[in-house]
């Protein structure tokens, strides 16, 4: 704040206002932006709470219900397993070179 001390009363409420006026959009400003902030958390948790939900909901029908498609014959039992992809052997530090 600048010291004036023989400028007129008026100028001075003047000055004054227009500090408040700054403080009130800086405000503005950070609390536009934590809301952006928060809006996004408010999304990013609406959709964790969803696929929780639908892991959940998987986990709890029976296996056939989750396999097979509408319509679809049920399978023989050697079919209710997928088939387990190869796993790679990397070979241990030791023998690198």
């Amino acid at each position: 704040m600048r010291f004036h001390l023989f400028e007129p009363r008026a100028e001075a409420h003047i000055r004054k206002s227009l500090e408040y006026l700054a403080e009130a959009n800086l405000a503005w400003v950070e609390h536009q932006a934590a809301a952006e902030h928060h809006a996004a958390l408010a999304k990013m948790y609406a959709e964790r709470i969803a696929r929780i939900e639908m892991e959940i909901n998987n986990t709890r029908q029976p296996r056939s219900m989750l396999t097979r498609q509408p319509g679809e014959e049920p399978r023989s039992s050697d079919d209710e397993r997928p088939k387990a992809d190869s796993v790679l052997v990397y070979p241990s530090r030791a023998t690198r070179s």
